[in-house]
């Protein structure tokens, strides 16, 4: 089943801040390199804190959701953070905060997957999570190893 359209194109337009990200890194433009590094990072910290907040919402309005769910939307917040602690401490970064971030958000895939299992998500839910999760978590990926 297709997700609904205005889903879809959000969604998809969701994927527009990491690929300008991207282009900036391939470009070669030394002036704005490492913003697009930190903004890449940003965002994909962001986005992933942000599948947490779905899958708690989903929790929120199941009749009796299970434990797992009501775990696993907080890792992702507290995954993103865990990704900041190189930067804070000024090891290098953040190019395997990106590798972090970008396993975690393809990762997901397998909590969107439990959801849809056990109908916690709407019919639609993984037509419009795979994309999402493997286009980010892949273009997230690619900006680590470019980087």
């Amino acid at each position: 089943m297709s997700p609904p359209p205005l889903p879809r194109w959000l969604g998809l337009a969701g994927l527009l801040p990491q690929l300008a990200a991207l282009a900036i890194v391939l470009s070669g433009d030394r002036a704005h390199h490492f913003q697009a590094l930190t903004l890449a990072y940003a965002y994909a910290a962001l986005i992933l804190s942000f599948l947490g907040g779905l899958w708690w919402g989903l929790a929120a309005r199941a009749e009796a959701p299970p434990a797992w769910l009501w775990v696993a939307a907080v890792v992702p917040s507290l995954v993103a953070l865990a990704s900041a602690v190189p930067w804070s401490e000024g090891r290098p970064w953040p190019g395997p905060s990106l590798i972090v971030l970008g396993v975690a958000l393809i990762a997901a895939l397998g909590v969107d997957w439990r959801l849809a299992r056990a109908r916690l998500a709407p019919d639609w839910w993984l037509a419009l999570r795979v994309p999402l999760s493997l286009g980010l978590g892949l273009v997230t990926l690619a900006i680590a190893a470019f980087g």
